[in-house]
């Protein structure tokens, strides 16, 4: 960033008016002449009533030359006049005087406010000189005024930024600690949900069993008597309570995927971990006559048992949604990607893993929904399952600290993507070189 010093705009010079109090015209005239060279501005008085009326007309002159001697009203009457006004002490004035009186005379005219004296007949250059001195203390006046108020508009203004600085803190910090209070208590209410969802799904598994059983014990004891719409009834008890028991199974899984810590984790072979999986539902896979490729893999680390979860839910669900018509086709890769993605919460290098299939596929429009737990796109009927698997999913990889995203189209199959962190870079988790 470059910073750019703003200088303040250089201040112009004050005018400088000085009245000139005499009662002949032709001294008023000689003033004028010799002061007039110096770019002064000279406002005329002929009395002492005439130099009140024009002071009370404008009040910023920088200096009064008044003669002494005046009929009517004197010098030094005039000036007690003036000074009786507040806004007018500050004006100095200079006597002029034709006699060299005594020190008590002269000193009645510092009394009356007098800063100085000048005699007749007038010096033009002691004149000019002794002028000069009051105009050059008036501009600095000047120049220290505006500075002056310069700097109390400059506190204020920092005392402003401040105050809206210690506001702005202050603000900072309650939302902070709002946040902080938000967070312990929504994670207090996950751990309770949690908690309530398996205790929930414990409990019910018993009634539930009990209604398999009898269900069970009536059809078989009663087989030979029970009428066949009555057999039919107890086939739809049963059917339900299976699913129901499937669902029950499914969110205590969903439940009990609880947070680990870093310490927790493991070093795992992917690759090797995908093919327990696929030997764990070798007869699935051989029944529904499915060819699954494993590429190179990379080696990790995470908690080996959610990660099993995590490849076999997916995989489960490439079968699952396979098409009747053609043989499933399921392929599991892995990238590394070292642009991260700072809007999934991965600033850098990671794994892609791709677990990309030939099956149905899904509307586009629905792939923020296939993650949501229960959210189902079909029907039991037409595809068995809760709407969990999935969820399941999601809440593994990002206990994981990464991401998981579905790209389709209908007919064209799905590809789920996982994201997933190096961690622990003194173990090299490196991509397997391909022999």
């Amino acid at each position: 960033m470059v910073h750019c010093t703003i200088f303040p705009p250089l201040m112009e010079r004050p005018e400088i008016k000085i009245l000139v109090v005499d009662d002949r015209e032709d001294n008023l005239f000689s003033i004028e002449t010799i002061l007039e060279k110096d770019g002064y501005t000279i406002v005329k008085a002929n009395s002492g009533m005439a130099a009140l009326k024009s002071l009370l007309q404008k009040q910023d002159f920088t200096l009064i030359l008044m003669d002494v001697q005046m009929p009517g009203m004197n010098g030094f009457e005039t000036a007690n006049m003036i000074y009786e006004r507040d806004r007018l002490r500050d004006i100095p004035i200079i006597f002029i005087t034709a006699n060299d009186y005594g020190e008590e005379y002269i000193f009645k005219g510092y009394q009356m406010g007098g800063v100085d004296y000048i005699y007749k007949p007038i010096d033009p250059e002691l004149l000019r000189v002794k002028v000069s001195v009051f105009v050059e203390m008036y501009r600095k006046t000047q120049q220290l005024v505006a500075q002056e108020k310069k700097l109390l508009a400059m506190n204020k203004s920092l005392e402003k930024e401040i105050q809206d600085r210690i506001i702005s803190e202050e603000k900072i910090r309650l939302l902070n600690q709002q946040l902080l209070e938000n967070n312990a208590h929504l994670k207090a209410t996950n751990e309770e949900l949690n908690r309530f969802a398996y205790v929930a799904s414990h409990d019910l598994q018993e009634p539930l069993r009990k209604i398999m059983v009898f269900s069970d014990k009536m059809g078989f004891k009663f087989k030979d008597q029970i009428h066949p719409e009555m057999a039919d009834y107890l086939q739809k008890i049963t059917n339900a309570a299976e699913r129901m028991q499937l669902l029950i199974k499914d969110l205590l899984k969903y439940s009990r995927q609880t947070s680990v810590d870093d310490d927790d984790y493991e070093v795992v072979d992917v690759k090797k971990l995908v093919q327990e999986v696929l030997s764990d539902m070798e007869v699935e896979i051989e029944q529904r006559r499915a060819v699954i490729t494993v590429d190179d893999l990379p080696v990790l680390s995470g908690y080996p048992s959610q990660l099993r979860q995590l490849f076999q839910n997916l995989i489960s669900n490439s079968l699952k949604f396979s098409r009747p018509d053609r043989e499933p086709r399921i392929r599991v890769s892995a990238t590394l990607v070292s642009d991260g993605q700072p809007g999934k919460g991965m600033p850098g290098t990671h794994y892609r893993i791709a677990i990309a299939d030939n099956g149905i596929g899904f509307d586009p429009k629905y792939t923020d929904d296939i993650f949501v737990v229960f959210k189902r796109l079909h029907s039991y009927h037409e595809f068995a399952g809760t709407g969990v698997g999935l969820s399941i999913c999601k809440k593994i990889v990002e206990r994981h600290k990464g991401y998981i995203e579905a790209s389709s189209a209908l007919g064209e199959g799905a590809v789920f993507t996982i994201g997933l962190p190096e961690k622990h870079s003194s173990l090299q988790p490196l991509l397997r070189q391909t022999t």
